[in-house]
């Protein structure tokens, strides 16, 4: 493991008394009394890390998974006041049968049981003796077992990547939206004056519950992703939008436009290709069905930012693998749907279309288990078409498989000109999507200048801007079906948009001054230019919104570097050793102990709410779904949000846990072991480390 996340040796910070028990009344006891009383606090605020093993139960876990002790680094620590809980409300997961008859206490929590919603439960481990704690109850939403279990085998039955279906189609969760993004109600004594953070006059540092190894910088796999997710929300906000502007040159006659169509990307991390066609429509009641000129698609907010997607795991196929680009469209992955017509063939049709690009419409059936696409169809990019090298497993049925196109630039370009065909609209040109700007400075031996109306300069604003959705809305789709490509467009957007405190308001400002200040000036066209198919260019002067209205362009260098300026301005600890933002690496590396700060900073800040619900529920959402099924009577079914993390040797969980005291606990367990070959072995080590915080 590279040593960059190694922790400074400063003093560890311990808890004071008062969140764990009544605060004792010292001024006039005798010493001896005082003597006892300080010798009982410093053992009641021992942390854990001072024992020389783990909790019985992970070491038992890990024994079963076959690995050591040394292969783990975990750190649980206290966060918050128990009594103002900042975590959102428990989700409680029943039993199917006995839902009908169950007591009301189990569905609606009643203030009339106990004072202060205290209630007593008492929890038994298989591993540990049964011991009673004192429960703090908050309100419960209630969810069937049976209802997420079908929900999780309907979507894997019906498509072989559950979480690019369930981010490209936007379908709706199994929870009510309150139960998704509200937190837990604060105690009716606290003052919040209207504001969503808590606000403390006395700052409560915590020691952890448990730390081990916690210094030993390990590849988090996708819980890196916290990283990225969590900055961009604090530089940027929780309500940021990519605008997707549109500009046009020459003029437009009747529904006509003589001159070229601009399409500038803003690095929108989920352009789908319903959201495209939105976009399109948009031009279209602009007054534009005709353009007598080319559609440019400018995606240079991004540069050299293109990757080979076999070179991590020789799977370009997976849309896992798609690379980020400043005009992505549909993750660049093409949606694959069979629809079999008799035992011997079915039909295929395909979301989004491609222009003059051939799709087979028909494929042969056999006799076999349906898998992954590359199984199931072997599919291959050629040139002009696609070709499918094996029969569709009859097993499959109706059935979607996700494809990962193997050129983002191509891939955006093809499906612009399918959707303004489907429109009904008119191209007489071609699309070009280009890492340039539609104006550049080029010295060209050979200029072709444009003609006639199409030289005439850019429009001053915009005749569309389109808003992405919020980045709430986007790093739900991150931290909760783990998507790689959208936490690569965040983690760039953090290098392009921050830069010297830039965001979109100066942005818009900033241009419409600048247009302003040019309107009495003279466009001057410099026709000795060139205009190929690869980089449309015009040289004229910056009388446009679209000259200044984008942030300087960015690469995965300086956006890894304003990521590290960030931490190492809020955090104390050494910065995360990054080569991108979604941990789809092995040389990326991070320490539990780091990664816990980040949390624990986290949970402090006014945009908490946004993060901790765009995490998965354990045993109930996301990539955590299954936690109730490795780990059936768990105390932390619905009451911890977490990102996990999974590579070959590598597992990881990195999040927030409720314990039934009422304590919210910040959690982090990192596995990387060469012996681990397949990490979903190690995952229960982790179950159980989120079922022991949950008892506490």
């Amino acid at each position: 493991m590279l040593p960059t996340s190694k922790t400074n040796n400063r003093p560890t910070a311990f808890a004071k008394l008062a969140p764990f028990s009544k605060q004792p009344y010292t001024l006039h006891k005798p010493a001896h009394y005082l003597a006892s009383l300080t010798l009982f606090a410093s053992v009641l605020l021992t942390p854990l890390c001072a024992q020389a093993a783990l909790p019985e139960a992970i070491q038992t876990a890990l024994t079963r998974a076959n690995l050591n002790a040394t292969d783990i680094s975990i750190v649980i620590t206290p966060v918050g006041d128990k009594t103002a809980s900042r975590l959102p409300a428990p989700i409680q997961v029943i039993d199917s049968p006995k839902a009908a008859n169950q007591p009301e206490s189990l569905t609606t929590y009643s203030a009339a049981a106990e004072p202060n919603g205290i209630q007593k439960q008492t929890t038994q481990n298989s591993n540990t003796n049964a011991k009673e704690v004192t429960v703090y109850q908050s309100p419960l939403i209630t969810i069937e077992k049976q209802t997420i279990k079908q929900h999780e085998k309907q979507l894997h039955a019906y498509t072989d990547d559950p979480y690019t279906y369930q981010s490209l189609e936007s379908t709706p969760s199994l929870l009510p939206d309150d139960g998704q993004s509200v937190p837990s109600a604060p105690n009716q004594n606290s003052e919040n004056n209207g504001s969503n953070v808590t606000t403390n006059n006395i700052k409560i540092s915590f020691s952890p519950l448990l730390s081990y190894q916690a210094d030993i910088a390990r590849t988090p796999a996708s819980t890196m992703k916290l990283v990225p997710s969590f900055i961009a929300l604090d530089t940027l906000g929780a309500d940021f939008v990519w605008h997707t502007r549109v500009y046009h040159t020459g003029i437009i006659v009747g529904d006509k436009l003589y001159g070229d169509l601009i399409i500038q990307g803003s690095g929108d991390p989920k352009m789908t290709h319903e959201r495209l066609q939105q976009l399109l429509y948009k031009v279209q009641t602009a007054g534009i069905r005709h353009i007598n000129g080319d559609i440019i698609v400018d995606s240079a907010i991004f540069k050299n930012v293109t990757k080979n997607p076999a070179a991590f795991d020789n799977s370009p196929l997976r849309p896992y693998n798609a690379s980020p680009d400043g005009f992505l469209v549909n993750f660049s992955s093409i949606g694959i749907q069979s629809y079999p017509l008799d035992n011997t063939r079915a039909q295929l049709t395909y979301t989004p279309q491609l222009a003059s690009y051939q799709l087979p419409s028909m494929i042969n059936i056999r006799s076999a288990a349906c898998g992954q696409a590359r199984y199931s169809l072997a599919p291959q990019w050629q040139p002009t078409q696609l070709t499918l090298n094996a029969n569709l497993p009859d097993s499959c049925g109706e059935h979607a498989f996700y494809v990962a196109y193997p050129d983002a630039k191509d891939f955006a370009a093809r499906v612009i000109a399918s959707k303004w065909q489907t429109l009904g609209n008119k191209l007489t040109g071609k699309v070009i999507s280009q890492e340039a700007p539609y104006l550049s400075n080029k010295n060209t031996k050979e200029a072709k200048s444009p003609r006639g109306l199409a030289a005439i300069a850019i429009s001053p604003l915009p005749i569309v801007s389109y808003p992405s959705l919020n980045l709430t809305q986007q790093i739900y789709d991150i931290n909760h079906f783990s998507n790689n490509v959208m936490t690569e467009q965040v983690a760039l957007s953090i290098g392009a948009y921050d830069k010297a405190g830039i965001n979109s308001t100066s942005i818009n400002k900033a241009g419409s001054d600048k247009v302003n200040a040019d309107k009495a000036g003279v466009n001057k066209v410099d026709v000795n230019q060139e205009s190929t198919d690869t980089d449309k260019v015009i040289h004229q002067q910056a009388t446009s919104l679209y000259q200044f209205g984008q942030p300087p362009a960015t690469n995965y260098s300086q956006a890894l570097q304003a990521i590290n300026h960030w931490w190492q301005t809020k955090l104390t600890s050494p910065p995360p050793h990054l080569t991108n933002g979604s941990g789809l690496c092995r040389d990326c590396t991070i320490s539990a102990e780091n990664l816990s700060e980040l949390l624990t900073y986290a949970y402090e800040q006014p945009n908490f709410d946004a993060y901790v619900s765009s995490l998965g529920i354990a045993g109930v959402s996301g990539t955590i779904s299954a936690h109730s099924e490795r780990l059936p009577e768990s105390q932390a079914i619905g009451r911890a949000w977490i990102k996990t993390g999974t590579l070959n040797n590598v597992t990881s969980m990195a999040g927030y846990v409720k314990g039934l005291s009422g304590q919210d606990y910040v959690v982090v367990g990192l596995i990387n072991s060469d012996q681990a070959l397949n990490a979903y072995t190690a995952r229960p080590v982790l179950d159980a480390m989120l079922d022991w915080t949950a008892q506490h």
